[in-house]
């Protein structure tokens, strides 16, 4: 489990198509206190440190996972987001996050607002229905607020969100470019609210 709260910036030093991808993850952790089978959501994906090193980690990524989540984005030079999972007595900061990608989500519009950034990104419509105002989403890992739900006549959802100055500098939001794709996460509530309306449904 994770919270949404990034701790650290990685960059993707190396990539290799074994049956698996591999990614060697520069980052500024102490990686004397990561074990070899530990979790970090790398960009909002919960993924497995196989290998380590004074300052970097290695991942292996199924070709399930690189389909699920953004294009592009596991490429090398990428930047990722880096959270490691939360220990208990450890602040939730932000709101429950599984480091399960829901799905896709692409940049609409990015726009100064005061000293903020308003985002507004387009959700698929399998998504639409578990994103309300004043809700959480993660956005490449990062726990954010809705601020507005626009429904669009093709199924899809435009939402907003405001960013921050703190969090653009202390995550991969500082880069902004039209059509950006994000990995999204929608509120783990929701997701079981999502589950028990579809059996109701099907009951009836």
């Amino acid at each position: 489990m994770f919270t949404g709260i990034i701790t650290d910036i990685g960059t993707i030093s190396s990539t290799e198509q074994r049956g698996d991808l591999r990614l060697v993850i520069d980052c500024g952790y102490d990686m004397e206190s990561v074990a070899i089978g530990a979790s970090i959501a790398c960009s909002g994906a919960c993924l497995t440190v196989v290998e380590k090193g004074a300052d970097w980690f290695a991942v292996d990524m199924s070709a399930e996972t690189v389909a699920r989540t953004a294009p592009g984005l596991w490429r090398q030079g990428g930047k990722l987001n880096l959270e490691r999972a939360l220990k208990v007595g450890d602040e939730l900061g932000g709101h429950i996050v599984t480091g399960h990608v829901d799905g896709v989500g692409i940049l609409v519009s990015a726009t100064p607002e005061g000293d903020s950034i308003r985002l507004v990104i387009r959700a698929p419509a399998e998504l639409a229905p578990s994103l309300a105002a004043k809700g959480s989403i993660t956005v490449d890992g990062i726990s954010l607020t809705v601020n507005s739900v626009e429904d669009q006549p093709d199924g899809s959802t435009h939402f907003g969100l405001n960013i921050i100055p703190h969090t653009a500098a202390a995550t991969t939001l500082e880069t902004l470019p039209e059509g950006r794709a994000f990995n999204l996460e929608i509120d783990v509530l929701a997701r079981y609210l999502d589950r028990m309306q579809s059996l109701r449904d099907r009951s009836m």
